[in-house]
């Protein structure tokens, strides 16, 4: 039976993998809705802009699994009424639209964010304490879509996926600032560098996707999290190992004094009205323990590649090889 796939921000980073998994299977017809046309599947795209119900209704087609990957995620967004407006109002004109095109499978793309700077391991069932507007409105949308799925729970599906900080190839979001600092030999330590992060590739999320679209009706709750979880020395010294970089990491700025920094920048950030690539929240996402736990494993889902085959990749294809033509993704 072919499946109808409507990818909601598809022409975005994660959109973009996920489609190319999927682009030749015969039994698969995907339209990609976005506010943006698609540098690798410009023929598949109807323009569409989750704020505005009328463009979902002619643009999600009857009967379609939707896959929403639209927000409005940075840190620095300004007015904060656009996490309002994308996230919240979004999820529900796709909610309403999903009512009137008899969409009976969701799969959602939520964020870590809404823990908050949660405790080291958090699995799903873990308090949700968002510090910003961006997790305080994705979790809003997680509502609004539990809500949809409860009118008819027997015939509908959601899945709510949860990543930590996606990196991967052609992205420019927190993860390749900091190979790239690394790269350049411009790379500072702040803190002590024993704080974990846990980290997403790209293309195992796009693969869970895929994997995720035969569930069976019901709600799905996940976080995503490619393990095992390094420590940002470890993170950088696998790093300069790969770029051939044989130096140790031996000044470090203390945490006290890389906050007021990042104070100073949001300072001037507010004066001169612009984003600066420093900044307090950065700072302290930075210093922090990021580690979540995911029940993902009890499905049967095993990522295609490996957490350290993937920073390899990643790392080759942005600093070792040359790739003048390749479409960049702009993200946190």
């Amino acid at each position: 039976m072919t499946k109808i796939i409507n990818v909601i921000g598809g022409s975005g980073f994660i959109g973009t993998r996920f489609l190319k998994r999927i682009f030749s299977n015969n039994h698969t017809l995907f339209r990609i809705i976005d506010k943006v046309p698609s540098a690798t599947f410009p023929d598949s795209v109807k323009i569409g802009d989750v704020r505005l119900i009328n463009q979902l209704r002619e643009t999600i087609q009857d009967g379609a699994i939707v896959i929403n990957l639209a927000a409005e995620h940075r840190d620095d967004v300004v007015p904060l009424r656009l996490y309002e407006d994308v996230n919240i109002i979004g999820a529900k004109n796709i909610c309403t639209v999903a009512r009137e095109k008899n969409v009976k499978k969701i799969i959602f793309t939520s964020t870590v964010a809404v823990y908050g700077f949660a405790q080291i391991g958090i699995d799903e069932s873990g308090k949700i304490s968002p510090i910003n507007e961006y997790g305080r409105t994705k979790f809003e949308a997680e509502k609004l879509f539990k809500d949809w799925q409860s009118e008819e729970p027997y015939e509908r599906t959601l899945i709510i996926l949860r990543p930590t900080v996606v990196f991967g190839e052609q992205n420019r979001g927190n993860v390749y600032n900091l190979l790239h600092q690394i790269a350049s030999g411009k790379f500072i330590m702040i803190g002590h560098g024993e704080n974990r992060k846990s980290l997403a590739y790209v293309e195992n999320v796009a693969a869970f996707i895929e994997y995720a679209i035969d569930f069976k009706p019901g709600v799905y709750v996940y976080n995503f999290a490619d393990k095992p979880d390094l420590t940002m020395n470890q993170l950088i010294d696998y790093v300069k190992n790969i770029l051939g970089h044989s130096e140790k990491t031996r000044f470090r700025l203390p945490f006290f004094l890389g906050l007021l920094i990042g104070r100073i920048f949001d300072f001037f950030s507010i004066i001169l009205r612009r984003p600066f690539m420093i900044s307090s929240i950065r700072i302290k996402k930075f210093c922090a323990n990021s580690v979540y736990s995911t029940s993902i494993e009890k499905t049967g889902f095993i990522s295609p590649v490996p957490l350290e085959k993937a920073l390899e990749q990643t790392i080759c294809y942005e600093f070792i090889e040359k790739h003048s033509d390749k479409t960049l993704y702009f993200s946190e």
